[in-house]
């Protein structure tokens, strides 16, 4: 049966709240951002109270804006000493017999509501005068049957929202009373028979469960199908995209026998793990089939993930297709150019004297590049010569065409949304091309369902023969003698032939006064982390360490003066930073002082040691993806985590503690996601939705989310186009519109 909507009448919730509760919506509007009748109800409570069993007032937060349940004792006016006119003074009493004192010095009117015996909630800031809890001029209504206001209190628990300024609470639940009051009907996108199987109420019972509920068990029915239903939308667009990827045709890419697959593997230095082994043979079979692969391969920092997408390359090119590579940083990308024509040698100078004959070639293209270079490498893609290309966002503009492109293989896929990799995908003429997408921080199984639903998930969870342990360790910066050993441990470990990272939060001014190390600066006011860590933020603080006057302290520190140090951050020319990463990877570099441009993909086997400095700046993910850096030759690394020293928040340090405590990246990213915003686990170009999850919380909501995957894939499986299901398509849209939104304001 198909599911309609009343005639002629459009979604309620797109209803002007002004419509309804006039004046109250201008309040609304300027502290809140709620217009419509959608965004008040899904403004839900943060709590509720039980009149029948109100909370203790001796338990009440001094100096916060709280509701109270209790009952009036006593009414008493007092003439004002020090000033013309009366004060009201109220005694209500909880079950306790604890007393709360309700204080007016304007009584007029009150006098008659309030008297003894009259049950009544009030809101406002908890105080205290001569050792009585008091609320002054609090908002209030009369807990009884002929009361004109606040009669969505009675006979029920009573919902208490995050305070507005300029709105009393009595007010809020006023207006949503009138506009519950109000609505008929609401157009809902989860299908009558998923509601009958799983016994959930329609969309505009759960609103009443969730807002006016009389038990316990309502409001939370409520919430769980409010829950459901963000994961049910979520669900269903990534289905249609799936399936609206799948409708268009790819090319079969099979490995050719002897062709270049086989030839890097004969090269390379080492044997495949039996984990890479398997998810090489998920790939080959993928590209094997006439409908585009949509895979996502996550591992371990140096699991092996670049060796298995150069096979996969390799295939598509052996089966006369190109494959392009998108980094999301030019030194990313210059490093994975490098790194891949090594690692094949004489096969990717193909047509070159002293190539493999039927060989390739492997071009770059970063926004940077020189003009001649540039336009050789456009030609070596346009033409076919080269059968990898590897680049950065410089891949999608318009000028970058291919011969036959039948691989995109998408680097650090949390740094670039579906736009950029759709707009790479759009390149490839007729046949859509095959989609691998990587990355280094381990995503939780309902991220990966949410954010990446459309794709089928590999995982690498061993790490390559040969990789060594990595020890971390926090260095309290208030403490001299340990930022001092720090350094000292720096010289010892390029006496013993490593390497050392040195990242900084900025990069600061070359003309910045000096700066002396952690343990002589004080905690700076938190400012937010620019996106890439590689310039310096609006109002950034001075007192976080920058690169410059890192490098320069390092220059002059006595134990590390007699040191190569270098400089690298986002700022520098393409060509600067290429050559930084290279004298550095060749040896010629002993100490790197950078920004986080080095976070993902940078693989230099004799680099040990690793120092962070102002770590408490930094999230769980990044500090695991930096520490990665260290390690990947024979010796073990090390990494030391530098605070900023003294008013370190505690839930910092312990979030310190436990990146050092482990270097197990899938629990590290538990941990991640439960401290967390949803919202920033979210965002709207890679989610293909709204910019956040309104209701759903991914760190406890696994079995709900598995549940509303296998039901909304299941209806876009048995009706694509959603003729029988018209709510769930106009959901769809108004989260397209959203999205659209979203990145005109972004």
């Amino acid at each position: 049966m198909v599911e309609r909507h009343p005639d002629g009448e459009g979604d309620p919730r797109d209803r002007p709240l002004k419509q309804l509760v006039g004046k109250t919506a201008d309040v609304l509007g300027r502290t809140r951002g709620l217009s419509t009748v959608g965004d008040l109800l899904d403004w839900l409570p943060r709590r509720y109270l039980d009149p029948a069993r109100p909370e203790a007032f001796a338990d009440l937060p001094h100096g916060e804006d709280v509701v109270i349940v209790g009952t009036v004792r006593s009414a008493r006016t007092h003439q004002m000493r020090n000033r013309r006119g009366r004060r009201l003074v109220v005694d209500v009493e909880d079950d306790t017999g604890a007393t709360i004192q309700l204080t007016f010095f304007k009584p007029y009117g009150h006098e008659d509501r309030l008297r003894p015996d009259v049950r009544v909630v009030c809101s406002g800031q908890i105080g205290e005068y001569r050792g009585t809890l008091q609320l002054t001029h609090p908002d209030y209504a009369p807990i009884r049957a002929d009361a004109t206001s606040g009669t969505w209190l009675l006979g029920g628990l009573v919902p208490v929202y995050t305070a507005t300024k300029g709105l009393s609470p009595i007010v809020h639940g006023d207006s949503l009373d009138i506009v519950l009051h109000a609505l008929t009907w609401l157009p809902d996108p989860i299908p009558a028979q998923v509601r009958a199987q799983l016994g959930l109420p329609d969309l505009l019972e759960a609103y009443h469960l969730v807002h006016r509920p009389r038990t316990e068990a309502d409001h939370r029915r409520g919430r769980w199908r409010l829950k459901f239903q963000e994961a049910f939308v979520v669900q269903a667009q990534l289905a249609r995209t799936r399936r609206s990827a799948d409708a268009v045709p790819a090319t079969p890419r099979a490995p050719r026998p002897g062709g270049l697959v086989d030839a890097l593997r004969d090269r390379l230095p080492y044997t495949l793990t039996a984990g890479q082994e398997e998810v090489l043979a998920d790939l080959l079979a993928d590209l094997d089939r006439d409908s585009p692969m949509h895979r996502l391969l996550q591992g371990e920092v140096g699991s092996g993930k670049t060796v298995l997408a150069l096979l996969a390359m390799l295939t598509v090119v052996d089966s006369g297709g190109q494959a392009a590579l998108l980094a999301p940083t030019e030194v990313l990308a210059a490093q994975h150019h490098r790194s891949i024509v090594d690692l094949l040698g004489p096969i990717a100078e193909g047509g070159m004297l002293g190539g493999m004959e039927g060989g390739t070639r492997v071009a770059l293209l970063t926004g940077s590049q020189g003009a001649a270079e540039r336009k050789a490498n456009l030609l070596a893609a346009a033409s076919g010569e080269a059968g990898i290309v590897v680049g950065t966002h410089a891949l999608i503009q318009d000028k970058v065409s291919f011969a036959e492109l039948g691989l995109v293989v998408v680097d650090e896929q949390h740094r670039f949304g579906v736009e950029q990799r759709d707009a790479l995908r759009a390149k490839a003429d007729g046949a859509a091309p095959h989609v691998l997408v990587m990355t280094a921080t381990p995503i939780p199984r309902t991220v990966a369902m949410t954010v990446y639903g459309d794709m089928t998930t590999s995982t690498l969870r061993e790490l390559p023969r040969g990789r060594q342990p990595i020890s971390s360790h926090v260095v309290p910066g208030d403490r001299p003698a340990w930022v001092e050993r720090t350094w000292r441990r720096v010289a010892e470990e390029v006496e013993a032939g490593g390497q050392v990272y040195v990242v900084c939060p900025r990069i600061g001014e070359p003309e910045d006064p000096d700066l002396p190390f952690a343990h002589d600066l004080g905690p700076g006011a938190p400012i937010p982390p620019t996106a890439d860590g590689s310039a310096d933020g609006a109002g950034a603080d001075a007192r976080l360490h920058g690169v410059h006057q890192v490098a320069r302290s390092l220059r002059s520190l006595e134990v590390t003066r007699e040191l190569v140090i270098a400089e690298l951050h986002g700022r520098m020319v393409a060509e600067d930073k290429d050559g930084i990463m290279r004298a550095f990877t060749e040896g010629g570099i002993d100490v790197l002082v950078s920004t986080t441009v080095i976070e993902v993909g940078v693989d230099v086997p004799n680099a040990t040691m690793m120092i962070v400095l102002d770590a408490d700046r930094f999230g769980i993910s990044q500090l695991h993806q930096l520490r990665g850096r260290v390690g990947r030759g024979g010796k073990p690394g090390l990494c030391l985590l530098v605070t900023q020293g003294e008013g370190i928040d505690p839930a910092t340090l312990e979030r310190l503690e436990a990146v050092a405590a482990t270097t197990d990246g899938f629990e590290l990213a538990r941990l991640d996601l439960e401290t967390r915003r949803e919202g920033d686990v979210l965002g709207a170009s890679q989610s293909g939705g709204r910019s956040g999850l309104r209701f759903l919380r991914l760190s406890r909501d696994e079995e709900l989310i598995v549940q509303a995957h296998d039901l909304a894939w299941a209806t876009v499986e048995a009706d694509p186009e959603l003729e029988q299901h018209p709510d769930l398509a106009t959901e769809l849209q108004r989260l397209d519109e959203e999205r659209a939104a979203f990145l005109e304001r972004g």
